[in-house]
Order: C-alpha cells, then sequence, then structure tokens
C-alpha cells in the first residue's frame, strides 16, 4: 500500500504498483477461476517461496483485491477468493494473456 503515499501521474503507474508484483498478476488470474486454499497456491507457484506468496498475498488482501477467509477449525483452513475489486481486474488480466500469447507467437514467426 505503498503506491498511496505516492502521487500518480498516469493510470499505468497506479495498476502497476499495485498487481505489478512478480507473483501478484498470476495469483489474481488463479484466483479468478476458484476459491483457492494456501497449500493450492503453493502448488501452483512452486518457483516461490511459501514466504513470498505470503507476502504478495497480504499486499493483495491489504489492496482490497483478495479475501482471506479463516475457519474455525484443526487443522486451520484458510481460503483465498478475489473481492469484486479483485474480479473487476479480469479483463485486464485476459488481455494480457492474450498479448501473451500473440507475442510469443510472432516471436517465433520473426
Amino acid at each position: 500500500m505503498l503506491y498511496r503515499e505516492k502521487e500518480y501521474k498516469c493510470g499505468i503507474d497506479v495498476t502497476l504498483a499495485v498487481v505489478g508484483g512478480k507473483w501478484k498478476a498470476s495469483i489474481l488470474w488463479h484466483l479468478a477461476q476458484e476459491t483457492m486454499r494456501f497449500s493450492d497456491l503453493q502448488r501452483q507457484f512452486s518457483d516461490t517461496t511459501r514466504k513470498m506468496l505470503t507476502q504478495q498475498l497480504r499486499e493483495l488482501e491489504a489492496d482490497g483485491l483478495v479475501h482471506r477467509e479463516v475457519y474455525p477449525q484443526v487443522p486451520p483452513k484458510v481460503e483465498y477468493s478475489l473481492t469484486e475489486k479483485g474480479r473487476s481486474i479480469y479483463p485486464i488480466l485476459e488481455q494480457m494473456c492474450e498479448w501473451g500469447r500473440d507475442y510469443l507467437q510472432c516471436g517465433l514467426e520473426s
């Protein structure tokens, strides 16, 4: 949430400040598909550490994009899902995914 302390002149800069972490866009993409437990997310992002994934999720939660639901049971059950604000970025993520596929395809054809 450090981005709130800064004055921006461009909306792109704000967007990248919020979702520009190494894993944030991918986390949002996966959570748009389904609600997931931490262990499920960890399997999706096996290249990251538990600490880094936790940090990225906390930042997304603090920014109002991800909801963390803790169930009072033993062992503890925690699920992550997108908030309405988090779901609002999904069309942008879809366009980024499409652009990436097109970019790769063009690169292979050059």
